[in-house]
């Protein structure tokens, strides 16, 4: 069956309700169809995937944070204590773990899955954080686990991240692959002051002079993270099997930049959750032409704003599903 943005919106101004009351909730419920390509369409299953990986570049202070914080915070996350856990419960969300990176080994776990390409990246204020065929296999797995969690039942995925100086990675794919200012890209990521905001510019000042590239997979091997690069593949992943992706804030947008530019298409099943209180963000979206469905102020990651989003598309579902037509209610067919 083809279904047509036009006859979703007939289907929606018929219903027993001033045509157009709902804004934008009914551009998302005719989003949420034409992705899925079903009349009625299904956002009851949400599955977040959080990707973990460390950086070479906090070697060069471009968080206040250790790297250690990171695997710290994934022993959190597994725990069921972190703030996404508490959201993911709070809206009925699946949530995976996913190793990309992480520069530890980390014991089994039921929530988790090891598909660590390396120990961390390199510092990419000195080489190259990654070879191309490491980028090629990050790009693989997300793409993997995307699938796989839609094999599990999923009807959207929400992404979110864990990895200390994934900020300052996500700065530099936005500065070359928006393109914008580097300066316009940097912001505080998990709470500098001015001395270490400093530090971090002149940091990713000379990751920027060190390469030129402009390629998309070429800018991500010079500058992405692990779990950047894999949320990136699992976008590719959930536009393979149509299915609807939330994106959280500025990290993952930034792996959705990437995405985007390595594939246009994609697009297409990005759903912008939040736009993030992190220096950048808006210029990033706007870059997309991409609108946001929240607007909170946060920037906390972990895919937290993205889970606050759900409800929203899982109501928009509802929407083209469960109104009655006027035709309906006056004709008592209830």
């Amino acid at each position: 069956m083809i279904v047509s943005e036009a006859a979703l919106r007939a289907r929606l101004d018929a219903q027993a309700r001033p045509p157009g009351s709902l804004g934008r909730i009914e551009d998302l419920a005719v989003r949420l169809a034409l992705i899925q390509q079903r009349p009625d369409p299904r956002a009851d299953r949400i599955a977040l995937l959080v990707f973990a990986g460390d950086h070479g570049l906090t070697e060069e202070g471009v968080s206040r944070y250790p790297a250690s914080v990171t695997r710290a915070m994934v022993a959190t996350l597994l725990a069921g204590r972190a703030t996404a856990n508490a959201f993911a419960r709070a809206v009925g969300a699946e949530v995976t773990i996913v190793d990309a990176g992480v520069d530890a080994d980390l014991a089994a776990h039921p929530m988790l899955v090891d598909a660590k390409v390396r120990l961390g990246t390199r510092n990419a204020a000195h080489e190259p954080a990654m070879t191309r065929e490491e980028a090629e296999l990050a790009l693989a797995r997300g793409a993997e686990q995307a699938r796989a969690a839609i094999d599990r039942g999923a009807d959207v995925l929400a992404l979110g991240e864990m990895g200390i100086g994934n900020s300052a990675s996500a700065a530099l794919l936005m500065h070359r692959l928006a393109p914008a200012p580097l300066e316009d890209c940097i912001g505080v990521g998990a709470g500098h002051d001015a001395a270490g905001l400093a530090t971090k510019t002149a940091a990713l000042t000379m990751a920027a002079a060190r390469s030129d590239a402009v390629e998309p997979l070429e800018v991500l091997r010079q500058f992405g993270g692990f779990e950047i690069a894999m949320m990136a593949g699992a976008i590719r992943g959930a536009a393979e099997r149509r299915t609807p992706v939330l994106i959280d804030g500025f990290i993952v947008t930034a792996a959705a930049l990437v995405a985007i530019r390595l594939d246009p298409s994609v697009r297409e099943v990005c759903i912008f959750a939040h736009r993030s209180a992190e220096a950048g963000h808006r210029r990033m979206l706007e870059a997309m032409g991409a609108e946001t469905l929240l607007d909170l102020g946060l920037r906390l990651g972990e895919g937290t704003g993205a889970l606050l989003a759900a409800p929203l598309l899982t109501a928009a579902a509802a929407l083209l599903n469960e109104v009655a037509s006027l035709d309906d209610v006056l004709a008592g067919r209830l």
